[in-house]
C-alpha cells in the first residue's frame, strides 16, 4: 500500500487567448494547445461541458491528444443542477453522462456538480440528488464532487450526507463563497480561485508552499489543520487519497504557471 495518493494540479479549460504567448509559446497552433497543456500539467477541468453537450468524437479527440496518466475533470451541465427540485434531475443526469464521458477511459477524472449561490441545503432533496449519481458507467468507476455556494451547507449534516454517498465536497477558496474542507470521499478536490494576475505564478511562493503542504496532507490521508470544515468534530479515515487541485481565478492569465509551480512542489 502506498503512503500517499496521486496529487494532480491543473487549470480550467485550455482555450484562452491571453495564454497565447504567455503559456503557449508562439508557433503552437490552436489545435495543438491541449497537447501542449497536457504535457506541462497533470489535469484539466473541462468547463465547456457546463454550458453545452459534446459529441462522442470530441471526447475521443481530447483523449487521444493527451498522454497516459493525464486526467480530465468534467464540469456537469448547468441545467442539471440549476433546478428547484434536485430529486427530479434523474433524466438530466443520465443524459449528461451518456454524451460520451466514458470514451475518455482511464483519463476520466471526477465529475463536478456545481450549484448556484441561491441553492440552499435541503437534506432530503440533496440526498435524493446524490442517490441519482451512478457509481459506475460502461465499466468505469465514476467519482463525483459537488461545489456548493450557499452558507446553509456549512452544517455537519451536509458532510455526513456526502460521506454516506462517498461524494467529495469541493474545497473552494473563493472571495465570496463558503469554504468547506471536510474530507467526505476517497479523493479530494480543490479549486483555488483567489489568485492574482499581478503575480507571475498566480499565488506568491510562500502561498504555493502552503497549498502544496495542504495537498500533501490530504494525499497522505490526513487533512490540513488551518481550513474550515462543516463538521469539525469528524476525523477522516487515515488512508491515502488522490487529490485534484485546480487554479481557476478571475483573469486566470497566470493560472498555468501557478499549476506548474504546484506540480513541482508536490512531486
Amino acid at each position: 500500500m502506498t503512503s500517499r495518493g496521486v496529487i494532480r494540479a491543473g487549470i480550467g479549460g485550455w482555450t484562452f487567448e491571453p495564454w497565447r504567448g504567455t503559456f503557449y509559446p508562439k508557433g503552437v497552433k490552436q489545435k495543438d494547445e491541449l497537447t501542449y497543456a497536457a504535457s506541462h500539467l497533470t489535469a484539466i477541468e473541462i468547463n465547456g461541458t457546463y454550458y453545452s453537450e459534446f459529441k462522442p468524437d470530441s471526447w475521443i479527440k481530447w483523449r487521444d491528444a493527451t498522454p497516459d496518466g493525464f486526467v480530465f475533470a468534467v464540469k456537469a451541465l448547468r441545467f442539471t443542477t440549476n433546478r428547484k427540485v434536485l430529486a427530479e434531475a434523474g433524466e438530466s443526469v443520465n443524459r449528461f453522462l451518456a454524451q460520451g464521458l466514458t470514451l475518455l477511459g482511464p483519463k476520466l477524472g471526477p465529475i463536478l456538480w456545481q450549484f448556484a449561490p441561491s441553492k440552499k441545503f435541503d437534506a432530503a432533496d440533496f440526498g435524493a440528488f446524490l442517490a441519482l449519481l451512478p457509481k459506475n458507467l460502461d465499466g468505469l468507476r465514476l467519482r463525483h464532487v459537488v461545489e456548493v455556494r450557499n452558507p446553509t451547507f456549512v452544517v455537519p449534516e451536509f458532510a455526513a450526507l456526502l460521506r454516506h454517498h462517498n461524494v467529495a465536497v469541493c474545497y473552494a477558496k473563493h472571495f465570496d463563497y463558503p469554504e468547506i474542507a471536510d474530507v467526505t470521499a476517497d479523493f479530494v478536490y480543490a479549486r483555488l480561485q483567489t489568485g492574482s494576475d499581478d503575480v507571475p505564478t498566480a499565488y506568491p511562493p510562500h502561498e504555493l508552499d502552503a497549498w502544496a503542504d495542504r495537498l500533501k496532507a490530504w494525499a497522505e490521508g490526513g487533512e490540513p489543520s488551518d481550513l474550515p470544515k462543516a463538521d469539525p468534530d469528524h476525523k477522516p479515515t487515515k488512508t491515502p487519497r488522490d487529490v485534484f487541485a485546480f487554479i481557476i481565478h478571475e483573469g486566470k492569465v497566470n493560472a498555468p504557471q501557478g499549476a506548474m509551480a504546484l506540480i513541482e512542489r508536490v512531486r
